[in-house]
């Protein structure tokens, strides 16, 4: 382990420019005009995995939308295999104005790396990779891995159910990386073993045939996009409580066990406050910052539409108006007991005077990691080997659907094990990396398969 400790410590610079030419490469999977660079972006991938890494079977194997980038090395008798999980699609980047420098020009501006995928995921996804290649050029990988990273995930990850049903024999391992997380702080290592799940609805409220003028019939006319204001604002109570019927029926309590290890975060409602720019923090009532981020549901607004929103002034009186709103769901909750909960509060509460419709965009279910598992012990021993530190165990408020498809199809727990920070922008303008922090996650991941072939 020490040689290939030192292989990335002299190897730094080379990480660095093979990472540029990684993120300039603009994977956006949700816009039509970027296929050919999503192919691009298989292709470089495909690239690490059987030049740098000799891996076998090395495939970009089709979906009905983005390939699927496929690699193994199962040389190792007797040991353990880890299917390695990862994305190389990125999100788009509007608004450019807001970036300091081109999302795909790749920036160092002090310990950062500017870049659109810099954090989300392709700097996680070249950390495994070069660790994975420290490790052939110190002796070998000492366990067998697969290595299987999706192009859709930015997009929802469609595809992916029909692409396990269909792969399964191949992916079949006994236990999964998932490189797609995060880490507290520079200082401060942490591992994710509890996602909440997301349910995402669009709510149409439509009134008058047409839009009308509203100094000639306003008064006389429910306005739509004031009913669905209405609506939403009774969909919390004064205590930020969600008011759907039965909402919190399937919540579950923390175990002190795990109050004890949330209270090792250090983060305090100012470090909230300061980083979020908001003036004054929110939320459900009885309830700290962090609980309502990893432990508790929500229900939140995400957009609204209705109505002349040009600029300039037009008395209009809008016809229909949409709101898209998004849960996010703990364990034991589900989308589609959600769903229904919001239809009964619509039909509970939506006046005469208007009609709705309500759609279900998106749902995937909350998970939870066994902290004990084996795989889970590795990724903690190599943290703290790593960092000097003791990681803590936190849950968090992002949803990683594959996780919990991984166990419903392939009977996998998953090891969240990534570098990301939560300041890194992801998805906003100007995203970066932490460089230092890269390094020392690929470091991590040497550990991490050294920890992984002793057990």
């Amino acid at each position: 382990m020490s040689t290939a400790l030192e292989f990335v410590k002299s190897n730094h610079d080379r990480y660095l420019s093979e990472l540029k030419d990684f993120l300039a490469i603009p994977t956006i999977s949700t816009l039509p005009e970027h296929k050919a660079d999503m192919k691009r972006g298989a292709e470089w991938f495909a690239r690490q995995l059987s030049t740098n890494l000799g891996m076998q079977n090395v495939a970009i194997l089709p979906t009905k939308g983005h390939p699927v980038v496929y690699g193994e090395s199962v040389r190792a008798s007797e040991k353990p295999t880890i299917l390695i999980y990862g994305h190389y699609d990125v999100q788009p980047v509007d608004p450019v104005n807001e970036w300091i420098s081109p999302p795909f020009e790749p920036t160092v501006r002090g310990e950062n790396l500017h870049a659109r995928g810099a954090s989300d995921m392709k700097g996680q996804g070249h950390a495994v990779v070069k660790a994975l290649e420290a490790l052939v050029k110190s002796g070998g990988i000492p366990v067998n891995v697969k290595m299987f990273f999706e192009g859709e995930e930015e997009i929802g990850s469609a595809n992916l159910p029909a692409f396990i049903d269909q792969q399964g024999k191949k992916l079949k391992s006994d236990v999964v990386l998932n490189a797609d997380s995060s880490i507290l702080r520079p200082d401060l290592p942490a591992l994710v073993y509890g996602l909440r799940g997301l349910a995402y609805f669009e709510i149409w409220v439509h009134g008058p045939r047409n839009d009308l003028h509203s100094g000639g019939f306003g008064g006389s006319v429910h306005n739509p996009a004031q009913a669905l204001c209405e609506l939403i604002a009774g969909m919390h109570d004064a205590d930020g409580h969600v008011t759907l019927p039965g909402f919190y029926d399937k919540v579950h309590v923390l175990s002190a066990e795990e109050h004890a290890e949330m209270a090792r975060i250090p983060y305090t409602d100012n470090d909230w406050k300061k980083m979020t720019g908001a003036p004054e923090l929110y939320g459900e009532r009885g309830f700290t910052t962090l609980e309502r981020i990893g432990v508790r549901p929500t229900l939140e607004v995400n957009g609204l539409y209705s109505g002349f929103i040009g600029e300039g002034s037009k008395t209009v009186l809008p016809a229909k108006a949409m709101a898209k709103i998004s849960m996010r769901l703990v364990p034991y909750q589900d989308a589609s007991q959600v769903e229904k909960q919001l239809r009964e509060y619509l039909r509970s509460k939506a006046p005469a005077t208007i009609t709705w419709d309500l759609k279900s965009l998106m749902a995937s279910p909350a998970a939870i990691v066994d902290r004990n598992i084996t795989a889970m012990r590795a990724a903690s021993t190599a943290l703290e080997e790593t960092f000097g530190v003791k990681p803590v165990f936190m849950r968090t408020g992002g949803s990683v659907p594959v996780v919990n498809l991984l166990k419903t199809k392939l009977g996998l727990d998953s090891v969240l094990l990534g570098f990301g920070l939560p300041d890194d922008n992801i998805h906003g303008p100007n995203e970066k990396l932490h460089i230092p922090t890269y390094y020392r996650g690929i470091e991590t991941y040497v550990r991490f398969f050294q920890q992984m072939s002793r057990s």
